[in-house]
């Protein structure tokens, strides 16, 4: 069995030949990592479509897909001459491959935006220097030529000619903080659109197009910073301070958004003639590879189920609708956000005939094929070799759980590349020759291997054998899948683990952990499954007597659109009636205490628990909130209104969605938990909510987090959150 042979080197059969150790878990064990297993390297392929570049330690080394060797060192920070960083972190490497940009990070921003210094690194002279002596900017980038570099820095485009003795030009002059930003996105723009960058280069290096973002007029929220230590030098430090950050909410005042472009020698700006509204999305730009002259940008309406898709010329601004894609309740991100362009074809993404599939479009917007079809979902687009006609991918047709690679011809040919169950994910080499692939199931840490174009594996990067071996010493609980049907016949899914010696004389209590938010999945054949790796935490709970369950309620993903959108203008209610069903299931098996159930989750899976324990069963004894959103009036627009509509268009679908609208029905003993400087979902949610339950007489626990964002980070903080709910559930469940 390939998956044998992949995992039990010689090594491995000898560890596990060893009587297990039964080892006790500790919180320190979960939260600290050490069931982290190491996942594939961040790689760089290169051109020649045989090599890639990594970093390992202060060295960028050239490697051998096929073999591993170490071709080249490129760059040995060591003995880099000039200006160079402290220490290497992450890399850019130019079109050219002769430049890289080495990046020192200094803060963040928000969740995936941050500001760093970059060092411009020339192979040829082993020589580095400052990109700028501005200050740390955002998301650079090289021209396709690779003659300038682009970056943000204070909202403002700027660009450094290398061929001009690295002369800087300011592009723009209107950035300002919290008003106008240039070719980086706003919060809710990152946050709900995942981008951090918003500019681009012509395909010809002479053009340069953006997003200009207008959020003078969102409304803002200040998030407060309270003193957590006393000033020792003048004690005159404030209790309290303030950091305004422009957040949309539902029904409220988005950005208002306008793409420019600039001629790189003319220094001439230009505003691309779009006829939009102006409550419209414009989540992305994209230069074509192969026209000097064609921009395509994409339009959402802000109910986000109509898509338009733009043909613009950058030089005389006229804009062109090549495509509209629409949906009666919504359009997902990766619809437009993950189209991929190949010479005069694209491809992307939709769920028009219930499921998610790819589509290949001419550049005109002409759709030439369906590639993919059938009862299942891609989850991962990689590639299309033109000449061919392949198209690589990576899908949930092997099993609704699990996610294989793909190819698939031009004569709708498929053939499996990776053949294990479970979760596989790949990355591949310019002209799809090889890919690095990592494949893990619900009970084996990430093995990393490098496939060939035929799916054979070349070689073994990673086995984490010792993190599997860790697993066996400490007896981690087998994860146990099953299913139930609800009372209107909808078939749900999930996994268990339990305590050794739970039977019927000795039923134990049963904790649910979820996250249920829309096209989420915690229902996965995965390393990952559970809280933290390997589902470590759940297994520290049935070392302490309780069994964990799992359930992807309606709502979740990998089941087709009408699964995932039935939820639409109605964001709760089937999800919490579908958390009491699997409560009520897993109380009628014979060795769980049907009167010691328990919830919890985290964001969006707070939100569901609020929302189940008062769906108005009372079959929670006790729930965590950690982070929750406590009425959909309160979160951001894009992320509220794609799935809810403007609350004046869906009155009685927010009331309905409110957990605070249903608090009188809560049953079950609460805890609730927020970091104060949570920029996702504010603390004003758990605020609102906490005055409700006051004014109904409830009683309550709380635990809050000064200085601490939405995931609550730090070792010290993780294991006072972690040790609060591990005593909550034993106060309450014992």
């Amino acid at each position: 069995m390939k998956r044998i042979t992949i995992l039990l080197t010689a090594a491995l059969i000898s560890a596990v030949s060893l009587t297990a150790q039964n080892k006790r878990l500790t919180l320190d064990d979960v939260i600290g990592g050490k069931f982290s297993a190491s996942g594939a390297p961040a790689i760089t392929p290169m051109a020649d479509g045989e090599s890639y570049l990594a970093a390992e330690g202060n060295c960028i080394l050239q490697y051998s897909f096929k073999t591993g060797a170490v071709i080249d060192t490129i760059l040995n920070l060591n003995t880099v001459k000039g200006d160079k960083p402290y220490m290497l972190g992450r890399f850019i490497l130019s079109p050219t491959e002769d430049v890289i940009l080495l990046e020192e990070y200094v803060s963040k921003i928000f969740r995936r935006s941050y500001t760093a210094n970059y060092y411009i690194f020339t192979i040829r002279n082993n020589k580095a220097e400052k990109l700028t002596t501005g200050g740390p900017v955002q998301v650079p980038s090289f021209s396709p030529d690779g003659h300038n570099i682009a970056f943000v820095r204070d909202n403002n485009i700027f660009l450094v000619k290398l061929l001009f003795n690295n002369a800087e030009v300011q592009v723009t002059k209107d950035g300002e903080l919290g008003k106008i930003r240039n070719g980086i996105p706003d919060w809710a723009y990152e946050e709900e659109f995942g981008v951090t960058r918003a500019y681009e280069f012509s395909a010809d290096s002479r053009m340069l197009a953006w997003i200009r973002f207008d959020e003078s007029q969102v409304g803002s929220y200040e998030l407060p910073f309270f003193l957590t230590g006393p000033d020792r030098d003048s004690y005159s430090q404030e209790l309290v301070s303030y950091r305004p950050q422009q957040y949309p909410t539902a029904g409220g005042t988005n950005s208002k958004v306008s793409v420019h472009s600039f001629d790189i020698k003319s220094s001439v700006i230009r505003d691309m003639d779009l006829k939009l509204d102006s409550t419209s999305y414009i989540p992305r730009i994209k230069f074509l590879e192969n026209d000097d002259n064609t921009l395509f940008i994409f339009t959402l309406n802000r109910l986000q189920n109509k898509l338009e898709i733009y043909s613009g010329n950058p030089r005389s601004t006229l804009c062109t609708l090549i495509l509209r894609e629409e949906d009666s309740r919504y359009l997902d991100e990766f619809s437009y956000m993950q189209t991929q362009f190949y010479g005069t074809q694209f491809i992307m993404q939709s769920e028009r005939d219930g499921h998610n599939h790819l589509y290949l479009y001419g550049l005109n917007g002409r759709l030439e094929r369906q590639i993919t079809k059938g009862d299942f979902d891609v989850i991962a687009l990689h590639g299309y070799d033109a000449k061919s006609g392949t198209v690589y991918y990576e899908s949930n047709e092997s099993g609704m759980y699990d996610c294989a690679v793909w190819k698939i011809d031009s004569k709708d040919k498929k053939t499996r590349l990776t053949q294990e169950r479970g979760t596989s994910h790949a990355r591949f080499s310019t002209g799809y020759k090889y890919f690095i692939n990592t494949w893990s199931d619900m009970s084996t840490p990430y093995v990393v291997t490098c496939n060939d174009a035929k799916g054979t594996i070349l070689r073994t990067i990673e086995s984490n054998a010792d993190i599997y071996q860790a697993t066996l010493e400490y007896v981690f609980p087998a994860k146990e899948q099953f299913s139930f049907k609800t009372v209107d016949g909808t078939m749900l899914y999930g996994w268990m683990v339990k305590p050794a010696g739970a039977n019927e004389s000795h039923p134990c209590p049963v904790i649910l952990y979820q996250y249920s938010g829309p096209g989420s999945n915690e229902m996965l054949n995965e390393w990952g499954a559970g809280f933290y790796p390997g589902a470590a935490f759940e297994a520290l709970l049935t070392q302490k007597g309780y069994a964990v369950a799992v359930v992807d309620g309606r709502g979740t993903g990998r089941r087709g659109s009408d699964f995932k959108k039935q939820t639409y203008k109605h964001l709760g209610v089937m999800e919490s009636l579908d958390q009491v069903a699997a409560a009520k299931y897993l109380g009628s098996l014979p060795y769980i205490d049907n009167d010691r159930i328990a919830i919890w989750g985290w964001s969006y899976g707070g939100y569901n628990t609020l929302m189940s324990m008062s769906e108005g069963t009372p079959i929670f004894k006790c729930g965590v909130a950690v982070a929750p959103v406590t009425d959909w009036r309160y979160y951001d627009a894009p992320y509220t209104e794609r799935f809810m509509q403007e609350p004046k268009q869906n009155a009685d679908g927010y009331h309905d969605a409110s957990a605070i609208d249903r608090i009188n029905k809560l049953h079950g003993r609460l805890l609730i938990v927020h970091g104060l400087d949570d920029d996702n979902v504010f603390f004003s949610n758990t605020a609102s909510y906490i005055e409700a339950l006051i004014n109904a007489g409830v009683d309550f626990d709380m635990q809050v987090y000064p200085g601490k964002e939405h995931s609550i980070t730090g070792y010290s903080h993780r294991k006072h959150l972690f040790t609060r709910i591990l005593r909550f559930f034993d106060e309450n469940l014992k």
